[in-house]
């Protein structure tokens, strides 16, 4: 069952075409590695399944009631953000008219504190937290309302070696269990180990398929 249906989707800033004719599916269970040089439209593409940005031509079909989740590079939080961890994932419930979570909305904030590996550091103030703490805790709120598609964009860029596996690995954990990802990254190895299927964006146009029919390593970047 496709969450994403891309068909000759082009996008473009004025006159100037950064996206020509793209069309892919992003699948339950999938994970899509979408990987390429700077200025080949991967950020577009994402802002564009987001809807922040509206095609010149072609479409983007996510099925009614279909919830994406989204983990960002950077966020603007500095050590005197006052949030804790727990607090900050709890962030992304539903508005509400009273000012206090109900007992599932409580469990449902445990659960992803717990499935993110941030039981120990939950009362920790995020503007404390490390990089990959960090990425754990911007990953449990996105996955918070249970979203049919994650979207992780450049999500390790900033991140060390080791932190960059284990915050995939934690990913894989949900997708397995039917989550669909589509990982933006440069990484080559990454998209080699985590991914099932590819999206290689160029300047000349896109290639898409399995993960084991991904270009050597580098080809064209």
């Amino acid at each position: 069952m496709a969450v994403v249906a891309v068909d000759n989707l082009t996008v473009a800033y004025g006159n100037h075409p950064v996206i020509n004719d793209l069309s892919f599916t992003v699948n339950e269970g999938d994970f899509l590695v979408v990987i390429g040089e700077n200025g080949v439209g991967k950020t577009t593409l994402v802002r564009s399944l987001l809807g922040f940005l509206k095609p010149k031509s072609g479409s983007i079909d996510i099925p009614q009631g279909m919830k994406i989740g989204y983990v960002p590079q950077f966020r603007n939080i500095d050590a005197e953000y006052p949030l804790s961890i727990r607090d900050f994932v709890a962030l992304n419930t539903k508005p509400s008219l009273v000012p206090w979570l109900s007992k599932r909305e409580r469990a449902r904030v445990d659960r992803m504190i717990r499935e993110n590996n941030l039981t120990k550091i939950a009362d920790r103030p995020l503007g404390l937290a490390s990089g990959g703490e960090k990425q754990r805790a911007y990953l449990a709120q996105a996955l918070l309302p249970a979203p049919n598609l994650l979207i992780l964009d450049e999500s390790t860029a900033s991140l060390d070696n080791e932190m960059k596996y284990e915050l995939l690995d934690l990913v894989t954990r949900f997708q397995q269990n039917g989550l669909s990802v589509m990982f933006i990254t440069h990484d080559w190895d990454l998209a080699k180990k985590y991914g099932t299927r590819f999206l290689h964006m160029t300047p000349a146009g896109y290639q898409t398929g399995s993960i084991d029919e991904l270009p050597v390593l580098g080809e064209g970047e």
